[in-house]
């Protein structure tokens, strides 16, 4: 069972026996709860927590947890509908409108139902991760002289030049700033490349989360198309010249949600375009390591061969080990580093040092290497598994490119009429979360399309049964009744 389902259910049960004691009354033992629900030690503390969070339990270190006193009633709520005028205060027609919707991240954040398979999900599942290595860093890192002292605020000088070896090119360590992880690096970048009201050259579809933060720094995202390829060279251009845009956003490897590699005769064409029209490039290249073992030699990132400023680089380790192992990185040249790393004392002051320091303990452990090879074989396996389920249960289900990076299918819904939000909804009722496509849009999309993650689940088995739910759904909700007819609208 699932750890978290395990928890789930565990506070569910504990939450229904509170009213057998009295308050004051000890709960069982912790020893007791493991034998009895058939969970782990780690299961019981977090649900014990969960427990004590809510108030209806206390713990006593040593003794055990016992049912917490009753609690007086609830005060009277207040009165928060002054907010509305006052929030709709940045309407007028002087001021730069600001978008702060976050329903596009959280997809891929907020944890289903227990039992149901996240084909929705963001991070590698907990099997994927390097639990143990990380464990052991950041135990060797708290014992490191100074580790809980305030660290320089552009970061560690050795994870700075970590990060730049890892880049390639000319980059030194004093070209980088470490960061809280890729998307508060791509939230500074935005912030420092672009001024409120101004527009922004994203991809089309592209990450919601970069979509989510341009708006809510007040800038205006235009889609520019992308292709198996990557995104259009001249239809870059054009957008350029149509919208005076200084700043284009772009994943060249591993493109998400496509899985695109941007092509090797776009690459310098599109830093020229970009460098001609006075512009900035903005390169998450958050994908590197997720490459599948069957990719092939990757191409260096834009950055590397940029000796004019054009590339700011972005750079994590958050994807390919933890969501809480929020540790990256910002590269760039010139004038405009001074900027990012004033917008980043400002919003951060610095990243935590035992962070910091358990990510240098990780990466120069014997364990990294094991760990990037062990994720690029499960990867292409897992890809290979959930394109043969998909082609055979699914075929109405458009698979335009199979990536050989990143963690994600991206299906096009067939004919004009087909429902996204419907099957995304029938989906969750047959116990398969998906990502729906709209979000990664920022303008309307040519077509409905959902995201399939294979990197969330826990392997070969639950992909098929997430695609015999999904296939189940389809069959709900367009009433098919035979394995090759198309979905109606």
């Amino acid at each position: 069972m699932h750890e978290r389902s395990s928890m789930a259910e565990l506070v569910s049960s504990l939450r229904e026996e509170l009213n057998r004691y009295s308050p004051g009354g000890k709960l069982p033992s912790s020893r007791a709860l493991v034998e009895r629900f058939r969970v782990s030690p780690v299961t019981v503390s977090r649900a014990v927590a969960q427990l004590a969070a809510e108030g209806l339990v206390v713990t006593r270190p040593g003794s055990g947890a016992f049912r917490a006193e009753a609690r007086t009633g609830a005060p009277a709520p207040g009165d928060t509908s002054w907010q509305e005028v006052s929030l709709s205060g940045d309407s007028g027609p002087e001021v730069v409108p600001r978008t702060v919707d976050a329903s596009g991240v959280l997809v891929t954040l907020a944890a289903p139902r227990p039992g149901v398979i996240e084909f929705n999900g963001g991070y590698l599942h907990p099997s994927l991760q390097p639990e143990r290595a990380m464990s052991d860093a950041l135990a060797r890192a708290g014992r490191r002289p100074g580790a809980w002292g305030r660290p320089p605020t552009d970061g560690l000088s050795e994870l700075r030049a970590w990060f730049a070896r890892e880049i390639g090119g000319t980059l030194t360590g004093a070209d980088v700033l470490i960061t809280a992880g890729g998307q508060s690096a791509l939230a500074t970048a935005l912030r420092a490349l672009a001024p409120p009201g101004a527009p922004v050259l994203v991809e089309s579809p592209t990450y919601p989360g970069m979509l989510a933060a341009a708006r809510a720094t007040g800038l205006r995202p235009v889609p520019v198309p992308v292709d198996t390829d990557g995104v259009r060279p001249d239809l870059l251009a054009a957008a350029f010249r149509a919208t005076g845009a200084r700043l284009f956003v772009c994943q060249p490897l591993f493109q998400n949600p496509t899985g695109a590699v941007l092509g090797p005769d776009r690459r310098a064409q599109i830093v020229r375009t970009a460098r001609e029209a006075g512009a900035f490039v903005v390169e998450d290249d958050f994908a590197r390591h997720l490459a599948h073992a069957d990719a092939g030699p990757l191409p260096v990132p834009l950055v590397a061969h940029d000796q004019d400023g054009v590339v700011v680089h972005v750079r994590s380790l958050t994807k390919v080990t933890s969501p809480s192992l929020r540790v990256g990185a910002l590269a760039a040249r010139g004038p405009v580093l001074e900027r990012l790393r004033a917008i980043q004392v400002v919003d951060s002051f610095f990243v935590p040092r035992p962070l910091q320091e358990a990510a240098l303990e990780l990466v120069g452990s014997p364990a990294w290497g094991r760990h990037l090879r062990a994720v690029a074989a499960e990867l292409g396996s897992r890809r290979t598994a959930i394109t043969a389920a998909v082609r055979s249960r699914l075929p109405e289900l458009v698979l335009p490119h199979v990536p050989s990076g990143g963690g994600s299918l991206w299906l096009r819904l067939p004919g004009p009429g087909a429902d996204e939000p419907a099957l995304v909804s029938a989906a969750l009722r047959a116990g398969v979360a998906v990502a729906p496509g709209r979000p990664y849009h920022c303008a309307e999309p040519p077509a409905g399309h959902i995201r399939l993650s294979f990197a969330a689940v826990a392997g070969p088995a639950e992909i098929a049964e997430g695609v015999r739910r999904l296939r189940a759904a389809c069959d709900e909700l367009f009433d098919r009744p035979g394995p090759t007819d198309s979905l109606r609208a």
